[in-house]
């Protein structure tokens, strides 16, 4: 049975962001999620050298090993996870934990009723600062998500505000106040919502090939194999993780945004190969 926040990939997907859904997130959850106060914003505080894209993806779906002074933690650690390029996977559409003893707003039950937001970040602005592609569909992702529950920006956080003691966590790396403005800008209108991947290729000329759908995670068919042959991972027609980092590969390989999604300019690209 799914879970009761199914609604998240579409919330997002409509203001314009990128989604990638994880295998299993309808039913993945610590029980259901209560009603839903607000959101936790998170950094997932991993040394990341060769800044990879999402690798805590695994342990925010499975939890967390034990480790010297840290006991194990089951998961799922969050709701959602924030690639450094922007890209927002969908964990689990139940309760996560994420948030561990707080208040916020006289609410002391964090991984029940708000939603956890892991944005890929190690939390040092010297050797990890924020992309400005993350940073933006941070303040978008939490923006869409407050307007779907009605809610202004004053009900978003960071988890050091929510944590208690005060001082037991200090994510995510930055000025929740100012990110609470950008929140604001958007809901307000005053940010411009961004340029949308277009659902299809251009209409060819006249007589020419029917134009190409916008494939991604977890789209199957036909042309997922096409694309799969081209970035050589077997050609099964299931667009998954597999497929995903391979066409992320070749996006970088080719100069474009290795968003992992194949858009009329990732069409292009691999027709030329």
């Amino acid at each position: 049975m799914a879970f009761s926040l199914t609604w998240l990939p579409d919330v997002l997907k409509d203001a314009g962001l990128k989604v990638s859904l994880v295998d299993g997130w309808q039913t993945r959850g610590r029980g259901d999620a209560g009603q839903i106060f607000g959101v936790i914003c998170h950094h997932t505080g991993v040394n990341n050298p060769h800044k990879l894209n999402m690798p805590t993806l695994r342990s925010l779906k499975e939890g967390r090993q034990a480790s010297p002074g840290l006991a194990a933690l089951p998961g799922p650690l969050a709701q959602l996870g924030l690639g450094r390029d922007g890209t927002y996977f969908i964990i689990a559409a139940g309760r996560a934990i994420h948030a561990g003893q707080g208040s916020f707003k006289g609410q002391l039950n964090g991984n029940s009723n708000f939603i956890g937001i892991e944005a890929e970040n190690g939390g040092n602005p010297q050797t990890d600062p924020w992309p400005e592609i993350q940073l933006d569909a941070y303040h978008r992702g939490v923006a869409a998500i407050l307007e779907h529950l009605n809610k202004d920006h004053t009900f978003c956080c960071g988890h050091k505000e929510y944590a208690l003691p005060k001082g037991r966590k200090d994510d995510p790396d930055l000025d929740m106040n100012n990110f609470r403005a950008s929140v604001a800008a958007i809901l307000s209108g005053t940010i411009p919502a961004p340029t949308l991947i277009p659902a299809v290729e251009p209409a060819p000329p006249a007589g020419g090939p029917a134009p190409r759908p916008t494939l991604r995670r977890p789209a199957k068919g036909e042309l997922v194999k096409k694309v799969q042959m081209k970035v050589g991972v077997n050609a099964d027609g299931n667009f998954g993780p597999k497929t995903e980092a391979a066409v992320r590969a070749f996006q970088k390989e080719h100069g474009l945004i290795p968003d992992g999604i194949v858009g009329p300019k990732t069409w292009k690209a691999l027709d030329a190969v």
